[in-house]
């Protein structure tokens, strides 16, 4: 079998194909790995479901078992994870690390476990300068002290706790972090330690976090608001079962799929509230889909909806499209808006200015025939409609502007060759299969 380090598996994509039928949204990746961290707040045996089967779960996984955490998959998609007594860092898979930024999640519960631990530096897509300021400060705020060294952080408890934490910034991992720092506080003075933490991030991930640590008994007020008020227990002990939801970045990849396409196509099972403005901003443009009436998730929270896209005429939008914090549209979801851009009548702005270098990659559409003009290194005009065609490509080192040329791509008239396609397999389960059955015609080079 070969090894994840050396795989460099290359599609070949002919585009043009028309795409029918239904095809299911997966689980989370960002739902996944962030429970994986929530899930060393228990000192029991947790069992996940619905884990989708990607190579940022295996990398995850690699750490956790590395760290002594015992991890055996019991289904398909279902797993369990037990912590060990005693937690050691001395044998951390750092090669792992450095293929995940989730990994600093991971600070948050250790700290219960460590007075003193070392954690290399992590990874995850290149785009770009990628702080940790923001974990940094909310842990500082809640007693640790965050090291920087050449090759790792050196983690320590101070004991110092502020009551309050404001997040620095939108950010979903820092807000997780701070989340379960506060969930494992001990008791000061013989009274629980509730911590309360303002500009929380209220994506799915952070939610899912949320539903997830509020059934294993940790009390959490203001769930899907800015303000959480969490009183800590680090002496959780639990054997618990929990589903993790469907993932709205693949819902809105299927989505752009049938727009690139001119296709009818049924998404099933597309997590609603965080598709809404993404929704909101197609219609717009011309988009014309159904959608079902909503129905529960396996969580018991996250509110699905079946979305059934049809053949559409799109014209640009007036207005600039960017990202925001929820619930604006998810930066995970702005790529998907430059090869939609290039299907619709007039020019349309698109403004990235969460990830520096990121909008760079937009311009590799040039290569399909595109017109996306760089203004700097944050905007992009992309003037439509574009006929597109065949070419080859390498993927970016990121997970999202990969996805957005792949996509791009079964629009395109022609073959197309998309080398090295590691940073897409980080993130979908099965892709190629997935799109093959409902139309798409890709196979695997090796």
């Amino acid at each position: 079998m070969k090894d994840w380090q050396d795989e460099r598996d290359d599609f070949e994509i002919d585009g043009g194909q028309k795409l029918s039928g239904s095809i299911t949204t997966n689980a989370s990746k960002n739902g996944a790995t962030h429970l994986f961290a929530a899930a060393l707040v228990n000192k029991g045996k947790t069992t996940f479901k619905n884990i989708p089967r990607i190579e940022e779960v295996n990398r995850f996984i690699e750490v956790l078992k590395s760290l002594g955490v015992k991890i055996v998959w019991t289904d398909k998609h279902t797993l369990t994870i037990k912590p060990p007594k005693t937690f050691s860092v001395s044998n951390i898979n750092s090669r792992a690390t450095g293929k995940i930024r989730s990994a600093l999640m991971l600070i948050g519960p250790l700290s219960n476990r460590l007075k003193s631990f070392k954690l290399p530096h992590i990874g995850g897509c290149q785009m770009g300068e990628r702080t940790i300021t923001a974990h940094r400060y909310a842990l500082e705020d809640l007693g640790l002290k965050i090291s920087t060294k050449e090759n790792y952080y050196h983690i320590t408890r101070s004991g110092q706790v502020k009551h309050e934490v404001v997040m620095y910034e939108a950010s979903d991992t820092a807000t997780t972090n701070a989340i379960l720092r506060a969930a494992v506080l001990p008791a000061c003075a013989g009274r629980p330690q509730c911590t309360i933490i303002d500009f929380a991030q209220q994506n799915y991930m952070v939610l899912e976090v949320c539903y997830f640590l509020k059934k294993l008994g940790i009390k959490i007020e203001g769930i899907g608001t800015k303000t959480l008020t969490i009183e800590g227990n680090p002496n959780t002990n639990r054997d618990i079962e929990y589903a993790n939801s469907e993932d709205p970045i693949e819902a809105m990849l299927f989505i752009t799929a049938a727009i690139m396409t001119h296709s009818k196509l049924k998404i099933l099972r597309a997590p609603i509230d965080f598709l809404k403005v993404e929704l909101l901003k197609l219609e717009k443009m011309g988009l014309h889909y159904d959608m079902s009436k909503t129905y529960l998730a396996l969580n018991g929270h996250t509110k699905l909806v079946n979305l059934t896209i049809r053949p559409s005429k799109l014209k640009a939008l007036h207005d600039k499209i960017h990202a925001q914090p929820y619930p604006g549209i998810n930066t995970d979801n702005l790529p998907f808006f430059v090869p939609i851009a290039t299907q619709a009548k007039g020019r349309t702005l698109i403004h990235d200015w969460m990830w520096e270098d990121r909008a760079i990659f937009f311009t590799e559409l040039n290569r399909l025939g595109a017109s996306v003009r760089l203004a700097d290194p944050h905007r992009v005009f992309v003037d439509g409609p574009s006929k597109l065609k065949g070419a080859q490509i390498v993927c970016p080192p990121a997970l999202r502007p990969a996805v957005m040329l792949m996509v791009a791509m079964l629009g395109a008239e022609g073959k197309s060759i998309l080398r090295n396609v590691y940073a897409i397999k980080r993130g979908y389960e099965n892709i190629l299969g997935r799109l093959n059955k409902i139309g798409a015609k890709i196979k695997i080079l090796n």
